[in-house]
């Protein structure tokens, strides 16, 4: 039999199937929520469930969590993302200390020990610090946001961004590409400015390693590094950093029966 995990996240619904008894990856989807959540949880799982040749019957229970969990009416219990991305993590890393999460719309730190959470932080009210704000940066400098990383690497300058704000970055950004300032050290420090202010929580947490950074933010080379940089370490990413919560609550879904 096998298990399910659904993250049903503002800007990406996730889900995995995972098979109970080996605990190995039967299938995983990664697709846009669009406005309608409930009916982006039912199309990935049906998705899953095809990619992995399995029958609804099949999946002996499921688990929801992320933003929209509450509006999965098929999962038999939801759960908060801070459990299912320190269960996932853990099963990918598993003296893991500390797991950093970028997603679309907020970003947050868990601490863990002995594999369990014992204390974190999240910034799920402003977008700064999160995939939103560079998406809303890359549109802004018209560049396309897979060129961030690159220009990230090959820079060697770069203009500190003083608005945390997205909203007044934003206008910042607009103001400096007005004065003519290289694009390229701008989006340096738009990078930095994001590794700083995930440093910082990590400060208030308490920096202890293995640390593992997961979300859609963890596939931009760039942030990785300014982040290693910052916090003077390694940083362990999942092959597919977006799955990470959605794996957790599939192995909690075990938990289940």
């Amino acid at each position: 039999m096998y298990t399910c995990g659904i993250d049903v996240g503002s800007v990406s619904t996730k889900v995995v199937i995972l098979g109970k008894k080996d605990n190995k990856i039967a299938s995983y989807i990664i697709i846009p929520t669009g406005s309608d959540s409930k009916n982006a949880a039912i199309k990935a799982l049906d998705n899953s469930l095809k990619k992995a040749g399995l029958a609804d019957n099949e999946i002996e229970a499921t688990v929801a969590t992320g933003y929209g969990r509450i509006n999965i009416p098929f999962a038999d219990q939801n759960i908060t993302e801070i459990s299912c991305h320190a269960r996932g993590a853990i099963s990918l890393f598993p003296d893991l200390k500390i797991v950093i999460d970028i997603g679309g719309q907020d970003s947050k730190v868990i601490k863990l020990k002995d594999g369990k959470p014992i204390d974190f932080l999240m910034n799920d009210k402003c977008a700064a610090g999160t995939g939103r704000f560079l998406e809303v940066m890359a549109r802004a400098m018209e560049i396309n946001l897979e060129q961030f990383a690159p220009i990230f690497i090959k820079t060697n300058d770069k203009v500190n961004i003083t608005s945390t704000c997205t909203v007044f970055a934003e206008s910042e950004i607009v103001s400096l590409i007005g004065q003519g300032i290289d694009k390229n050290k701008i989006i340096k420090g738009l990078i930095y400015s994001i590794a700083d202010k995930i440093t910082s929580m990590v400060g208030r947490v308490g920096l202890d390693e293995p640390v593992c950074m997961a979300g859609g933010v963890a596939k931009n080379l760039g942030v990785v590094k300014a982040l290693e940089e910052n916090l003077g370490i390694k940083i362990n990413i999942p092959d597919e950093p977006q799955i990470t919560g959605a794996l957790g609550a599939a192995y909690l879904a075990q938990n289940l029966h």
